[in-house]
């Protein structure tokens, strides 16, 4: 007899040989049937029958991952500081002038991520191949295009099918469905590519200038936030056994590179945070994403500076972590990197070199009389590209000098209320689909 533990390698082995036994007997076999109704059944007898063969029912298991959460108080005075902190992230990016813009859920090309993910799924609709959104990074560049507006916010959507724990360790923090507070300001410094190559001093001093800004920007967000739930969600908080300082800035910052010399690679978001007194600190300088800037990059002769040896002294972005504080013995828990952001790179050619680097494009478009001579060997980019491309009436660049980032709504949350309530980023969600809890996802 199978025991059945909610997540653990046995259930999946179980659900497997369900898989094994009513279809081929050689595998992970899935049925083959034009009807997904039928699939999602199969699937469903399946992990039912699974569960049968560990002495428990479907009805036993609903109810103990998720009619006793949905009833329970902790998901409650989760829900209530999520309502306060979300509705002030909303007011803080409104009443600093960026706009609201409406969410991407599908689109020929998403955030391509630096981290391994499953795969990408992709929608075939009226001919043409859309994928899901990873993140609406591209799509805030875009809206960013009419000088008028000063920047976008927008709570995305975001679909990142996680790689299951190798080891079935219990990570808490991920979700392959959650949602994204996105932000994009524009810098509008009108750095030309002229001056990009030839006044090094100059651009470094402004973009450490606008580096300064985005920072400043994000901790004002995150202090307007905090505040709110701290003045609002007190007994919330203190329910869950936390509570909740409200940070003064500038918030302590960290080097990527020196950090890791002094501490080690491993867990550096953990490891930091036992060195701070306090709940809220920057790591800065990771080298990640193609759009997070690097400079200087590009070299006039068209070579580029490696980016295996780019330092944190020269790639822009940032990482702001969070961690919860005991109530009752003041103590910290661990630290999670909750918000990714950077100036962006906004010059045509070293975005185009970033993408080939980072082996998102194989080949460099080809542009002739207004069409990309190779469009079929850029994939999904060959859209995207045309618009870097675009310049105005002048012949000036269109494509937008910003900086920005994204919060991810339901890991921050997690990161300030995980203590002796909340363990595990399923805890404060209704419907989270966290990689290392679920053989399969009910609702």
């Amino acid at each position: 007899v199978v025991k059945i533990v909610y997540g653990s390698r046995r259930v999946r082995r179980a659900y497997r040989r369900t898989l094994m036994c009513i279809y081929c007997g050689k595998g992970n076999c899935f049925p083959m049937t034009d009807s997904i109704s039928q699939s999602v059944g199969q699937s469903m007898y399946n992990f039912q029958s699974a569960l049968n063969q560990g002495g428990s029912s479907l009805a036993d298991f609903i109810d103990r991952h998720y009619i006793s959460k949905w009833r329970g108080d902790a998901l409650h005075h989760a829900m209530a500081i999520r309502t306060t902190f979300v509705n002030a992230l909303h007011g803080y990016c409104a009443e600093n002038g960026l706009l609201n813009m409406e969410r991407t859920s599908i689109c020929p090309v998403t955030d391509p991520l630096a981290h391994d993910i499953e795969h990408l799924p992709s929608i075939a609709y009226k001919g043409h191949t859309y994928v899901t959104t990873h993140s609406m990074i591209y799509a805030k560049f875009l809206a960013c295009f009419n000088r008028r507006i000063p920047g976008v916010f927008v709570d995305s959507p975001n679909i990142r099918l996680e790689l299951e724990s190798p080891t079935g360790e219990q990570r808490r923090k991920y979700l392959i469905d959650f949602s994204q507070m996105d932000i994009e300001v524009r810098r509008n410094r009108g750095i030309s590519l002229d001056a990009y190559f030839n006044d090094t001093t100059g651009v470094q001093a402004i973009l450490r200038e606008d580096f300064e800004k985005a920072l400043s920007f994000f901790e004002g967000m995150v202090v307007r936030a905090v505040t709110a739930v701290a003045e609002h969600n007190a007994e919330d908080l203190s329910c869950l056994g936390v509570d909740l300082e409200v940070p003064s800035t500038p918030f302590p910052r960290f080097r990527k590179d020196e950090a890791q010399s002094r501490l080690g690679k491993s867990d550096l978001e953990k490891r930091i945070g036992r060195t701070v007194k306090g709940q809220f600190f920057w790591i800065t300088g990771l080298l990640r994403e193609n759009y997070d800037l690097v400079y200087p990059y590009l070299r006039p002769d068209g070579s580029t500076n490696a980016l295996s040896n780019a330092t944190s002294e020269n790639v822009y972005n940032y990482d702001l972590c969070m961690q919860s504080r005991d109530a009752k013995s003041g103590t910290y828990g661990d630290a999670y990197e909750v918000l990714s952001g950077a100036i962006r790179e906004w010059l045509f050619e070293p975005i185009v070199e970033r993408l080939l680097d980072n082996r998102i494009i194989s080949v460099r478009p080809v542009f002739e009389n207004g069409n990309i001579a190779n469009i079929d060997d850029l994939g999904s980019y060959g859209a995207f590209l045309s618009a870097v491309h675009a310049k105005d009436a002048e012949g000036y660049p269109v494509f937008p000098e910003t900086f920005g980032g994204g919060i991810g709504i339901e890991r921050a949350l997690f990161a300030l209320t995980n203590g002796p309530v909340v363990t595990k980023v399923d805890d404060i969600t209704l419907f989270g689909k966290n990689p290392d809890s679920h053989p399969i996802y009910l609702f």
